[in-house]
């Protein structure tokens, strides 16, 4: 009986999401960075972020794209979180709130955070997220 108050997700939102993220990262690739072949794509609440462990070696500059469906009127913001858990780098979110770039140049070699959220300002509907990382 549960499960009838919450609306399934469609497929379509995942593949928008990607296409999306992969649309940030056109220009990136012009700029140097090599993303992996893997796009990371989720179920993203309106009540809860996500949070998503990678690891990044020390030397490498990394650039991680972040998008929810264009079309969605969601606007979403993060950051990469550090070994102790505080924000580091550079973000250049998208005009339209969909999606943003997070570059961050590691220190030390180690597992970093990066996270998504919605913001207040856009719908708060539950959607997908896609995220793809990419170093030079």
């Amino acid at each position: 009986m549960l499960l009838a108050f919450f609306a399934p997700l469609s497929a379509g939102e995942a593949d928008d999401a990607e296409s999306a993220a992969l649309a940030l990262v056109n220009d990136q690739e012009k700029q140097g960075f090599t993303f992996r072949a893997e796009t990371w794509v989720a179920p993203l609440s309106k009540d809860f972020g996500k949070a998503v462990r990678m690891q990044m070696f020390k030397g490498n500059e990394y650039c991680v794209a972040v998008a929810v469906p264009r079309k969605s009127g969601i606007h979403v913001k993060g950051e990469v979180l550090d070994l102790d858990g505080k924000p580091v780098g550079e973000i250049q979110p998208v005009l339209e709130g969909w999606g943003f770039l997070l570059f961050f140049k590691p220190k030390k070699t180690g597992v970093y955070v990066a996270t998504v959220r919605m913001e207040e300002s856009g719908k708060l509907k539950d959607t997908h997220c896609a995220l793809i990382t990419g170093y030079r």
